[in-house]
């Protein structure tokens, strides 16, 4: 074990969440719901708390002080992105209140100029229903089709079939860096490679992957990659498009108000340059504020030796998990991160969940926003525990202990 990660200090990192320190129906709180959302270091806390004590104030159309401040952190915020996911340029970062505003960003704007009758959009069989729902949107109000990539039984996309289906009618494919069902790593360069030499263009819902990967967007080759501000230690509401400049200076804004104009007369209006056209109204300037001081946080602990430790912790899980007798993994592939989905044979998920929470151990129970994967493994949907740089082997050990618990009372 590298030598940055045998000196990670857990309890060093925990002091930072406030939050993990409070007991829930006289348990402590065993936090393994972060799939969903992470919580948030005081650092974060802080820094939105000083915008609103300080600087509030409105961007980018004031001359006073408190809004020249508050456009100078905004801005910032913009450039640390940038850097975080090696973006060449900040004017490709947009921000958004989430995943799911980007993706609808993208779909809608790509369909107001390059899908047209008879095109085709691509996903994938295990995405989360926000990288579904909007294509499937502008592929009825255009009269596309969407398209499944297939995957196997132990959660793999079948990356070959890709040689077969994607056609020159395929204008775009979507598909998810880490699955937040099944914590598959897809092949994202592999992926965007057989894409591009067919004039293909790619996005990828970094939504679970931001918080359990380094990511560096030129070296994947994806064309648009999206994320939210909020599973990566960051407040809710926060969020992130990038895409590359040639792509976002040629489509149209999504939508229309402040701040995306150029100049606006009753015969015409004409737009702002890149980022600011595809940023209309007033953003979560504090919100913004804070993701930065989430990036700040993850650079200052080390996020490199930070997802070491994680990946420790889930690996412990997992091998700790199987001892259970009735218990079996949905997914299992060779490369996955941050998530462990399973049922107990004979409850339902529910039910499950219910026990542990009464333990006081937080997990994700349902089809967590991914139905046509559920169809695919013919189930109504599965207990998720999801892994964090604050999650420790002794929750591990309160988890297994609490399904036990659980599987002597629905068994």
């Amino acid at each position: 074990m590298d030598l940055a990660v045998m000196q990670y200090s857990v309890d060093k990192i925990r002091a930072d969440f406030p939050i993990l320190k409070q007991m829930i129906r006289k348990y402590p709180l065993v936090y393994f719901d972060n799939g969903a959302t992470t919580q948030k270091p005081v650092k974060v806390i802080e820094a939105v708390d000083r915008y609103y004590l300080t600087i509030n104030s409105n961007i980018h159309r004031g001359v006073h002080y408190l809004s020249n401040e508050a456009t100078d952190a905004f801005e910032q915020a913009r450039k640390r992105v940038a850097t975080f996911i090696n973006a060449p340029e900040s004017r490709e970062v947009i921000f958004t209140k989430g995943t799911t505003e980007s993706i609808n960003l993208v779909a809608n704007s790509l369909a107001g100029f390059l899908l047209k009758e008879g095109d085709e959009v691509m996903v994938t069989e295990m995405e989360h229903h926000a990288n579904i729902v909007p294509w499937q949107m502008v592929c009825e109000r255009v009269g596309a089709k969407l398209k499944v990539v297939p995957i196997s039984d132990s959660g793999e996309l079948l990356v070959e079939s890709l040689d077969s289906l994607l056609t020159e009618r395929v204008k775009i494919i979507a598909f998810a860096h880490v699955s937040n069902v099944l914590g598959t790593i897809n092949p994202v360069q592999e992926i965007c490679a057989k894409a591009h030499e067919r004039g293909i263009l790619t996005l990828v819902d970094g939504a679970q992957g931001i918080a359990h990967q380094t990511v560096d967007v030129q070296s994947l080759g994806c064309d648009f990659y999206v994320f939210s501000g909020h599973k990566m230690y960051a407040p809710m509401g926060t969020g992130v498009l990038w895409g590359k400049a040639s792509l976002l200076e040629s489509m149209p804004p999504y939508q229309g108000g402040g701040e995306m104009i150029d100049k606006v007369s009753f015969t015409g209006t004409t737009y702002n340059v890149i980022p600011y056209k595809f940023e209309a109204g007033t953003p979560d300037v504090g919100g913004v504020i804070g993701l930065m001081a989430a990036i700040d946080y993850l650079t200052e602990i080390d996020f490199g030796s930070a997802l070491e430790y994680e990946e420790g912790v889930m690996h412990y899980a997992y091998e700790s998990l199987k001892q259970i007798e009735g218990l079996r993994f949905i997914g299992d592939a060779k490369r996955r991160t941050g998530v462990i989905s399973f049922i107990l044979n004979g409850a339902h998920p529910y039910d499950v969940g219910s026990i542990l929470d009464h333990q006081g151990i937080a997990v994700r129970t349902g089809h967590h926003c991914a139905q046509p994967l559920m169809d695919r493994f013919a189930i109504p949907g599965t207990v998720r525990a999801s892994f964090s740089i604050y999650n420790t082997r002794e929750e591990v050990d309160k988890l297994v202990a609490g399904l036990k618990v659980a599987a002597n009372m629905l068994l």
